[in-house]
Protein backbone atom coordinates (compact mmCIF):
# COMPACT_ATOMS: atom_id res chain seq x y z
CA UNK A 1 0.00 0.00 0.00
CA UNK A 2 2.77 2.43 0.94
CA UNK A 3 4.58 1.62 -2.31
CA UNK A 4 1.46 2.41 -4.35
CA UNK A 5 1.05 5.72 -2.53
CA UNK A 6 4.67 6.61 -3.25
CA UNK A 7 4.13 5.80 -6.93
CA UNK A 8 1.14 8.12 -7.07
CA UNK A 9 2.98 10.92 -5.29
CA UNK A 10 5.91 10.62 -7.67
CA UNK A 11 3.54 10.88 -10.66
CA UNK A 12 1.94 13.93 -9.06
CA UNK A 13 5.34 15.56 -8.57
CA UNK A 14 6.24 14.98 -12.24
CA UNK A 15 3.00 16.68 -13.32
CA UNK A 16 3.41 19.58 -10.89
CA UNK A 17 7.03 20.16 -11.95
CA UNK A 18 6.07 20.24 -15.65
CA UNK A 19 3.27 22.72 -14.96
CA UNK A 20 5.47 25.04 -12.88
CA UNK A 21 8.25 24.88 -15.47
CA UNK A 22 5.76 26.16 -18.07
CA UNK A 23 4.49 28.85 -15.69
CA UNK A 24 0.92 27.57 -15.95
CA UNK A 25 -1.65 27.54 -13.18
CA UNK A 26 -3.70 24.51 -12.20
CA UNK A 27 -6.79 26.37 -13.41
CA UNK A 28 -5.22 26.98 -16.82
CA UNK A 29 -4.27 23.32 -17.30
CA UNK A 30 -7.67 22.16 -16.10
CA UNK A 31 -9.40 24.54 -18.52
CA UNK A 32 -7.34 23.18 -21.41
CA UNK A 33 -8.42 19.65 -20.54
CA UNK A 34 -12.04 20.54 -19.82
CA UNK A 35 -11.74 19.57 -16.15
CA UNK A 36 -12.32 21.37 -12.89
CA UNK A 37 -9.17 22.68 -11.19
CA UNK A 38 -9.70 20.22 -8.33
CA UNK A 39 -8.90 17.31 -10.68
CA UNK A 40 -5.47 18.70 -11.49
CA UNK A 41 -4.94 19.44 -7.81
CA UNK A 42 -5.80 15.85 -6.94
CA UNK A 43 -3.36 14.53 -9.55
CA UNK A 44 -0.52 16.68 -8.24
CA UNK A 45 -1.19 15.55 -4.68
CA UNK A 46 -0.93 11.91 -5.78
CA UNK A 47 -4.63 11.09 -6.01
CA UNK A 48 -6.41 9.90 -9.13
CA UNK A 49 -3.28 8.77 -10.96
CA UNK A 50 -4.86 5.40 -11.67
CA UNK A 51 -6.88 7.00 -14.49
CA UNK A 52 -4.68 6.17 -17.49
CA UNK A 53 -6.75 8.15 -19.99
CA UNK A 54 -6.52 11.30 -17.88
CA UNK A 55 -2.79 10.83 -17.43
CA UNK A 56 -2.42 10.65 -21.21
CA UNK A 57 -4.38 13.87 -21.64
CA UNK A 58 -2.29 15.66 -19.01
CA UNK A 59 0.93 14.38 -20.58
CA UNK A 60 -0.16 15.80 -23.94
CA UNK A 61 -1.23 19.15 -22.47
CA UNK A 62 2.03 19.62 -20.57
CA UNK A 63 4.35 17.97 -23.11
CA UNK A 64 5.41 15.33 -20.60
CA UNK A 65 7.12 12.33 -22.22
CA UNK A 66 4.80 9.35 -21.72
CA UNK A 67 7.49 7.18 -20.17
CA UNK A 68 7.91 9.75 -17.38
CA UNK A 69 4.42 8.73 -16.26
CA UNK A 70 5.06 5.04 -16.88
CA UNK A 71 2.96 5.12 -20.05
CA UNK A 72 3.78 3.36 -23.30
CA UNK A 73 2.82 4.36 -26.86
CA UNK A 74 -0.88 4.87 -27.45
CA UNK A 75 -2.74 1.55 -27.03
CA UNK A 76 -5.31 0.41 -29.55
CA UNK A 77 -7.85 -1.52 -27.48
CA UNK A 78 -9.40 -1.65 -24.04
CA UNK A 79 -7.37 -4.75 -23.25
CA UNK A 80 -4.27 -2.84 -24.26
CA UNK A 81 -5.24 -0.09 -21.84
CA UNK A 82 -5.63 -2.59 -19.01
CA UNK A 83 -2.30 -4.21 -19.83
CA UNK A 84 -0.68 -0.79 -19.98
CA UNK A 85 -2.08 0.08 -16.56
CA UNK A 86 -0.48 -3.02 -15.06
CA UNK A 87 2.75 -2.25 -16.91
CA UNK A 88 2.68 1.34 -15.64
CA UNK A 89 2.31 0.21 -12.04
CA UNK A 90 5.24 -2.17 -12.43
CA UNK A 91 7.41 0.55 -13.98
CA UNK A 92 6.49 3.06 -11.30
CA UNK A 93 7.21 0.61 -8.52
CA UNK A 94 10.62 -0.04 -10.04
CA UNK A 95 11.17 3.70 -10.47
CA UNK A 96 10.37 4.46 -6.85
CA UNK A 97 12.60 1.63 -5.71
CA UNK A 98 15.44 2.98 -7.84
CA UNK A 99 14.81 6.45 -6.50
CA UNK A 100 15.22 5.20 -2.96
CA UNK A 101 18.51 3.43 -3.68
CA UNK A 102 21.49 5.68 -2.93
CA UNK A 103 24.26 6.03 -5.47
CA UNK A 104 26.68 5.59 -2.57
CA UNK A 105 26.54 2.89 0.11
CA UNK A 106 26.90 5.54 2.79
CA UNK A 107 24.04 5.55 5.26
CA UNK A 108 23.99 9.34 5.22
CA UNK A 109 23.13 9.39 1.52
CA UNK A 110 20.26 6.98 2.16
CA UNK A 111 19.02 9.23 4.98
CA UNK A 112 19.08 12.27 2.72
CA UNK A 113 17.17 10.54 -0.08
CA UNK A 114 14.63 9.13 2.37
CA UNK A 115 13.85 12.56 3.84
CA UNK A 116 13.26 13.92 0.33
CA UNK A 117 10.64 11.31 -0.54
CA UNK A 118 6.96 12.34 -0.42
CA UNK A 119 4.83 11.11 2.41
CA UNK A 120 4.30 11.81 6.07
CA UNK A 121 6.80 14.15 7.69
CA UNK A 122 9.83 12.22 8.99
CA UNK A 123 10.44 12.04 12.72
CA UNK A 124 11.86 15.26 14.15
CA UNK A 125 15.35 15.12 15.66
CA UNK A 126 14.31 16.42 19.07
CA UNK A 127 16.31 19.64 18.70
CA UNK A 128 14.67 22.97 19.47
CA UNK A 129 12.32 23.99 16.68
CA UNK A 130 12.23 27.75 17.26
CA UNK A 131 12.64 29.81 14.11
CA UNK A 132 15.91 31.42 15.22
CA UNK A 133 17.54 28.04 15.79
CA UNK A 134 16.28 26.72 12.45
CA UNK A 135 17.59 29.83 10.73
CA UNK A 136 21.06 29.28 12.26
CA UNK A 137 21.06 25.61 11.25
CA UNK A 138 20.13 26.56 7.68
CA UNK A 139 23.07 28.97 7.59
CA UNK A 140 25.28 26.15 8.79
CA UNK A 141 24.37 23.84 5.91
CA UNK A 142 24.99 26.66 3.43
CA UNK A 143 28.44 27.19 4.99
CA UNK A 144 29.19 23.46 4.79
CA UNK A 145 28.43 23.53 1.08
CA UNK A 146 30.55 26.62 0.43
CA UNK A 147 33.49 25.09 2.31
CA UNK A 148 33.03 21.81 0.39
CA UNK A 149 32.54 19.70 3.51
CA UNK A 150 30.13 17.47 1.65
CA UNK A 151 30.46 14.56 4.08
CA UNK A 152 29.30 16.64 7.03
CA UNK A 153 26.68 18.36 4.89
CA UNK A 154 25.17 15.03 3.88
CA UNK A 155 25.09 14.04 7.55
CA UNK A 156 23.49 17.31 8.66
CA UNK A 157 20.86 17.95 5.98
CA UNK A 158 18.44 15.07 6.77
CA UNK A 159 17.88 16.19 10.36
CA UNK A 160 17.38 19.82 9.36
CA UNK A 161 14.91 18.90 6.63
CA UNK A 162 13.02 16.57 8.98
CA UNK A 163 12.68 19.31 11.59
CA UNK A 164 11.66 21.94 9.05
CA UNK A 165 9.08 19.61 7.51
CA UNK A 166 7.69 18.99 10.99
CA UNK A 167 7.36 22.74 11.62
CA UNK A 168 5.97 23.60 8.18
CA UNK A 169 3.40 20.81 8.41
CA UNK A 170 2.31 21.79 11.91
CA UNK A 171 0.27 24.60 13.37
CA UNK A 172 3.42 26.68 13.94
CA UNK A 173 4.32 26.68 10.25
CA UNK A 174 5.15 30.11 8.81
CA UNK A 175 6.14 31.55 5.47
CA UNK A 176 9.69 31.94 6.79
CA UNK A 177 9.82 28.27 7.80
CA UNK A 178 8.74 27.31 4.27
CA UNK A 179 11.49 29.57 2.93
CA UNK A 180 14.09 27.88 5.14
CA UNK A 181 12.87 24.46 4.05
CA UNK A 182 13.14 25.56 0.41
CA UNK A 183 16.73 26.66 1.08
CA UNK A 184 17.52 23.28 2.65
CA UNK A 185 16.08 21.54 -0.42
CA UNK A 186 18.08 23.87 -2.70
CA UNK A 187 21.25 22.91 -0.86
CA UNK A 188 20.31 19.26 -1.28
CA UNK A 189 20.02 19.79 -5.04
CA UNK A 190 23.49 21.32 -5.18
CA UNK A 191 24.98 18.49 -3.11
CA UNK A 192 23.27 15.76 -5.13
CA UNK A 193 24.52 17.29 -8.37
CA UNK A 194 28.04 17.32 -6.94
CA UNK A 195 27.50 13.60 -6.34
CA UNK A 196 26.18 13.19 -9.93
CA UNK A 197 22.85 11.95 -8.54
CA UNK A 198 20.56 13.74 -10.98
CA UNK A 199 17.57 11.51 -10.28
CA UNK A 200 17.29 12.51 -6.65
CA UNK A 201 18.33 16.09 -7.50
CA UNK A 202 15.11 16.31 -9.56
CA UNK A 203 13.16 15.22 -6.52
CA UNK A 204 14.83 17.83 -4.29
CA UNK A 205 14.35 20.54 -6.93
CA UNK A 206 10.61 19.85 -7.09
CA UNK A 207 10.37 20.05 -3.31
CA UNK A 208 12.32 23.33 -3.33
CA UNK A 209 9.96 24.87 -5.88
CA UNK A 210 6.88 23.79 -3.93
CA UNK A 211 8.15 25.29 -0.66
CA UNK A 212 9.33 28.46 -2.42
CA UNK A 213 5.83 28.98 -3.81
CA UNK A 214 4.42 28.37 -0.34
CA UNK A 215 6.76 30.94 1.20
CA UNK A 216 5.68 33.67 -1.19
CA UNK A 217 9.22 35.09 -1.10
CA UNK A 218 10.53 36.12 -4.55
CA UNK A 219 14.11 35.71 -3.35
CA UNK A 220 13.53 32.12 -2.31
CA UNK A 221 11.64 31.45 -5.54
CA UNK A 222 14.54 32.84 -7.61
CA UNK A 223 16.95 30.55 -5.78
CA UNK A 224 14.69 27.55 -6.38
CA UNK A 225 14.40 28.37 -10.08
CA UNK A 226 18.20 28.58 -10.16
CA UNK A 227 18.73 25.06 -8.79
CA UNK A 228 15.90 23.75 -10.98
CA UNK A 229 17.74 25.18 -13.98
CA UNK A 230 20.95 23.58 -12.74
CA UNK A 231 19.35 20.15 -12.93
CA UNK A 232 18.04 20.94 -16.41
CA UNK A 233 21.57 21.88 -17.48
CA UNK A 234 23.00 18.64 -16.10
CA UNK A 235 20.34 16.71 -18.01
CA UNK A 236 21.35 18.66 -21.17
CA UNK A 237 18.03 20.52 -21.37
CA UNK A 238 19.87 23.81 -21.77
CA UNK A 239 17.28 25.66 -23.92
CA UNK A 240 14.63 24.98 -21.28
CA UNK A 241 17.01 26.17 -18.56
CA UNK A 242 17.67 29.41 -20.45
CA UNK A 243 13.95 30.00 -20.94
CA UNK A 244 12.95 29.48 -17.32
CA UNK A 245 15.79 31.70 -16.10
CA UNK A 246 15.03 34.46 -18.59
CA UNK A 247 11.33 34.37 -17.70
CA UNK A 248 12.07 34.62 -13.98
CA UNK A 249 14.84 37.20 -14.32
CA UNK A 250 12.61 39.46 -16.43
CA UNK A 251 10.30 39.78 -13.44
CA UNK A 252 13.09 40.52 -10.96
CA UNK A 253 15.70 42.67 -12.72
CA UNK A 254 15.86 46.46 -12.55
CA UNK A 255 15.85 49.19 -9.88
CA UNK A 256 18.95 47.66 -8.32
CA UNK A 257 19.74 50.71 -6.23
CA UNK A 258 16.45 50.20 -4.39
CA UNK A 259 16.81 46.48 -3.67
CA UNK A 260 18.11 44.68 -0.60
CA UNK A 261 21.48 42.89 -0.77
CA UNK A 262 19.73 39.55 -0.30
CA UNK A 263 17.43 40.25 -3.24
CA UNK A 264 20.32 41.36 -5.44
CA UNK A 265 22.42 38.31 -4.60
CA UNK A 266 19.57 35.99 -5.56
CA UNK A 267 19.02 37.80 -8.87
CA UNK A 268 22.75 37.88 -9.60
CA UNK A 269 23.16 34.16 -9.02
CA UNK A 270 20.13 33.45 -11.21
CA UNK A 271 21.70 35.46 -14.03
CA UNK A 272 24.99 33.59 -13.65
CA UNK A 273 23.15 30.29 -13.92
CA UNK A 274 21.63 31.67 -17.11
CA UNK A 275 25.13 32.37 -18.43
CA UNK A 276 26.11 28.78 -17.65
CA UNK A 277 23.04 27.41 -19.43
CA UNK A 278 23.51 29.61 -22.48
CA UNK A 279 27.22 28.79 -22.78
CA UNK A 280 26.49 25.06 -22.55
CA UNK A 281 23.94 25.64 -25.30
CA UNK A 282 26.60 27.30 -27.48
CA UNK A 283 24.79 30.66 -27.48
CA UNK A 284 27.45 33.37 -27.16
CA UNK A 285 25.12 36.37 -27.42
CA UNK A 286 22.77 35.18 -24.68
CA UNK A 287 25.72 34.23 -22.48
CA UNK A 288 27.12 37.74 -22.77
CA UNK A 289 23.69 39.25 -22.10
CA UNK A 290 23.39 37.33 -18.83
CA UNK A 291 26.97 38.18 -17.80
CA UNK A 292 26.49 41.88 -18.61
CA UNK A 293 23.35 42.06 -16.49
CA UNK A 294 25.09 40.17 -13.68
CA UNK A 295 27.94 42.71 -13.73
CA UNK A 296 25.37 45.45 -13.37
CA UNK A 297 23.85 43.74 -10.33
CA UNK A 298 27.34 43.25 -8.86
CA UNK A 299 27.82 47.02 -8.78
CA UNK A 300 25.38 47.13 -5.90
CA UNK A 301 26.17 44.03 -3.84
CA UNK A 302 29.05 41.78 -2.84
CA UNK A 303 28.56 38.64 -0.73
CA UNK A 304 31.89 36.84 -0.74
CA UNK A 305 32.03 34.82 2.48
CA UNK A 306 31.62 31.11 3.22
CA UNK A 307 28.94 31.95 5.79
CA UNK A 308 26.91 34.19 3.47
CA UNK A 309 23.35 33.19 2.50
CA UNK A 310 24.40 33.43 -1.14
CA UNK A 311 27.83 34.05 -2.63
CA UNK A 312 27.59 36.69 -5.31
CA UNK A 313 30.09 39.42 -6.16
CA UNK A 314 32.10 40.85 -9.07
CA UNK A 315 34.58 38.03 -8.46
CA UNK A 316 31.87 35.41 -8.94
CA UNK A 317 30.84 37.09 -12.20
CA UNK A 318 34.46 36.90 -13.39
CA UNK A 319 34.63 33.23 -12.42
CA UNK A 320 31.59 32.50 -14.57
CA UNK A 321 33.19 34.36 -17.46
CA UNK A 322 36.09 31.89 -17.23
CA UNK A 323 33.73 28.95 -17.07
CA UNK A 324 31.76 30.17 -20.10
CA UNK A 325 34.94 30.52 -22.15
CA UNK A 326 35.88 26.95 -21.26
CA UNK A 327 32.44 25.76 -22.37
CA UNK A 328 32.93 27.46 -25.72
CA UNK A 329 36.36 25.84 -26.09
CA UNK A 330 38.09 29.23 -25.94
CA UNK A 331 40.94 27.96 -23.77
CA UNK A 332 43.21 30.97 -24.37
CA UNK A 333 40.49 33.47 -23.49
CA UNK A 334 39.59 31.42 -20.40
CA UNK A 335 43.16 31.35 -19.11
CA UNK A 336 43.65 35.05 -19.80
CA UNK A 337 40.52 35.82 -17.77
CA UNK A 338 41.59 33.39 -15.04
CA UNK A 339 45.10 34.76 -14.43
CA UNK A 340 44.13 37.86 -12.40
CA UNK A 341 41.70 35.70 -10.40
CA UNK A 342 44.50 33.25 -9.59
CA UNK A 343 46.31 36.09 -7.80
CA UNK A 344 43.17 37.27 -6.00
CA UNK A 345 42.02 36.10 -2.58
CA UNK A 346 38.77 34.20 -3.05
CA UNK A 347 37.31 33.54 0.42
CA UNK A 348 34.89 30.77 -0.56
CA UNK A 349 36.69 27.40 -1.01
CA UNK A 350 34.08 26.06 -3.44
CA UNK A 351 34.64 29.05 -5.72
CA UNK A 352 38.45 28.82 -5.43
CA UNK A 353 38.33 25.17 -6.41
CA UNK A 354 35.99 25.94 -9.33
CA UNK A 355 38.51 28.44 -10.71
CA UNK A 356 41.36 25.95 -10.71
CA UNK A 357 39.23 23.13 -12.13
CA UNK A 358 38.17 25.41 -14.99
CA UNK A 359 41.83 26.31 -15.50
CA UNK A 360 42.65 22.60 -15.66
CA UNK A 361 39.97 22.11 -18.30
CA UNK A 362 41.38 24.99 -20.33
CA UNK A 363 44.93 23.64 -20.08
CA UNK A 364 43.64 20.23 -21.10
CA UNK A 365 41.93 21.76 -24.15
CA UNK A 366 45.33 23.15 -25.16
CA UNK A 367 47.03 19.80 -24.61
CA UNK A 368 49.02 21.21 -21.66
CA UNK A 369 48.48 18.20 -19.43
CA UNK A 370 51.27 19.03 -16.97
CA UNK A 371 49.80 22.49 -16.32
CA UNK A 372 46.36 20.96 -16.06
CA UNK A 373 47.58 18.48 -13.48
CA UNK A 374 49.17 21.26 -11.41
CA UNK A 375 45.92 23.24 -11.54
CA UNK A 376 44.02 20.21 -10.25
CA UNK A 377 46.41 19.78 -7.35
CA UNK A 378 45.89 23.44 -6.42
CA UNK A 379 42.14 22.87 -6.61
CA UNK A 380 42.60 19.90 -4.29
CA UNK A 381 44.43 22.09 -1.79
CA UNK A 382 41.44 24.48 -1.86
CA UNK A 383 38.73 21.84 -1.44
CA UNK A 384 39.80 18.20 -1.28
CA UNK A 385 36.27 16.77 -1.35
CA UNK A 386 35.31 18.81 -4.40
CA UNK A 387 38.05 17.15 -6.47
CA UNK A 388 36.54 13.75 -5.74
CA UNK A 389 33.21 14.50 -7.36
CA UNK A 390 32.49 12.49 -10.53
CA UNK A 391 32.84 15.38 -13.00
CA UNK A 392 36.40 16.14 -11.90
CA UNK A 393 37.34 12.48 -11.71
CA UNK A 394 36.23 12.11 -15.34
CA UNK A 395 38.48 15.04 -16.29
CA UNK A 396 41.46 13.42 -14.54
CA UNK A 397 40.78 10.08 -16.23
CA UNK A 398 40.57 11.76 -19.64
CA UNK A 399 43.84 13.63 -19.09
CA UNK A 400 45.59 10.45 -17.97
CA UNK A 401 44.26 8.53 -20.99
CA UNK A 402 45.68 11.18 -23.31
CA UNK A 403 49.14 10.84 -21.77
CA UNK A 404 49.76 7.67 -23.80
CA UNK A 405 53.54 7.75 -23.34
CA UNK A 406 53.08 8.15 -19.58
CA UNK A 407 55.34 11.17 -19.41
CA UNK A 408 53.47 12.39 -16.33
CA UNK A 409 53.66 9.59 -13.75
CA UNK A 410 52.31 11.96 -11.07
CA UNK A 411 49.12 12.43 -13.13
CA UNK A 412 48.61 8.68 -13.40
CA UNK A 413 49.26 8.27 -9.67
CA UNK A 414 46.69 11.00 -8.99
CA UNK A 415 44.22 9.23 -11.27
CA UNK A 416 44.67 5.98 -9.36
CA UNK A 417 44.23 7.85 -6.06
CA UNK A 418 40.87 9.07 -7.29
CA UNK A 419 39.90 5.57 -8.36
CA UNK A 420 39.79 6.40 -12.07
CA UNK A 421 42.91 4.90 -13.67
CA UNK A 422 43.19 5.57 -17.40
Amino acid sequence: MAETQNEARRIGEVIRRARVLQRRSQKDVASTLGYHQSKVSRLESGRGTDDVRMLREVAQALNIPLHHLGLAAAPNTTSDLEAEDMHRRTLLAAGVAALAVPTSPAATHHDLVRVLLPGASPTATGQALDINGLRDRTRTVRRLFCTCDYTELERTLPGLIADLRHVVGGSSGTAEASGLLATAYQTSVSLLLKRADQGNAWLAAGRAMAEAERSGDPVVLAASVRVHAHVLIREKHTPQAVNIIRHTADQLTGAYDQRSPRYLAAVGLLLLRGATAASRNGDRDTTEDFLTEAREVARYVAFDRPDAWANFSPTNVALHQVSAAVSFGDAGIALEAARPLMRRHIPVPERRAALWVDAARAYSQQGRLADGYQALRIAESCAAQDIRRPAVRELVADMAARDRRRTLPALHHFSRQLGVPA
